[in-house]
């Protein structure tokens, strides 16, 4: 920690995270590492990512028990094509334990851009990456969401995290803009609010996957 605020020049952290639950440090251990450094000033808030909904459950009732500070905000992998990992348990304990939710990969590796189609996919490392999502039922959502961006006059990128933002649940995700353009297009979507009709429909098509799998 100390190396890293020195690498930062800050004084402290606002959020440190454990990027992934450690199997070979217990949660106590960790969870009390993490509490001395908010004691010492150094971390204001501590968050975790890629943690299962037990894994979750346990640091909160060890922080509870031990009068540690606790996770205050979680990173899943959550976006319109990839559901079910968040939502099936670990959207009720952050809704249930009021813990903020900062989603990575809201736009699927680029595919929620619509730069992939179909016919059209380069022979890239991030098309590579992308490439678990080249269903043939993503490529009829792909679609779905084109068609009302075009309706509103709006990028796919802009419906695809205009849907995220439209659960209370979720507190902000986590982009990656690679130009000044892509920047601009992402901060769009704070001016999109779907209707309800319209979020209707892109939550009935990308949940009938989950029920198919």
């Amino acid at each position: 920690m100390e190396n890293s605020l020195r690498r930062l020049q800050l004084d402290y952290l606002d959020l440190y995270q454990a990027h992934w639950p450690d199997e070979k440090t217990s949660i106590e251990v960790s969870l009390r590492a993490f509490d001395e450094l908010i004691k010492q000033g150094k971390v204001r808030v501590i968050g975790a990512s890629n943690y299962m909904a037990w894994e979750l459950m346990q640091a909160l009732w060890s922080s509870d028990r031990n009068g540690w500070a606790r996770f205050d905000c979680l990173q899943p992998h959550y976006n319109l094509v990839h559901r079910d990992e968040f939502e099936h348990e670990l959207a009720r304990v952050c809704k249930t334990y009021q813990i903020g939710v900062i989603l990575y990969s809201p736009l699927a590796g680029g595919f929620l851009t619509g730069k992939y189609r179909r016919n059209l996919v380069p022979n890239t490392a991030r098309a590579g990456g992308a490439k678990r999502y080249f269903t043939e039922h993503n490529w009829i959502i792909l679609e779905l969401i084109d068609k009302l961006a075009k309706g509103r006059g709006m990028s796919v990128s802009q419906v695809s995290l205009a849907w995220l933002l439209a659960d209370p649940i979720i507190t902000c995700p986590i982009i990656g803009p690679n130009s000044l353009e892509q920047l601009k297009d992402n901060l769009g979507a704070l001016d999109v609010h779907l209707t309800i009709e319209e979020k209707s429909a892109l939550d009935q098509a990308t949940a009938w996957r989950e029920k198919e799998n």
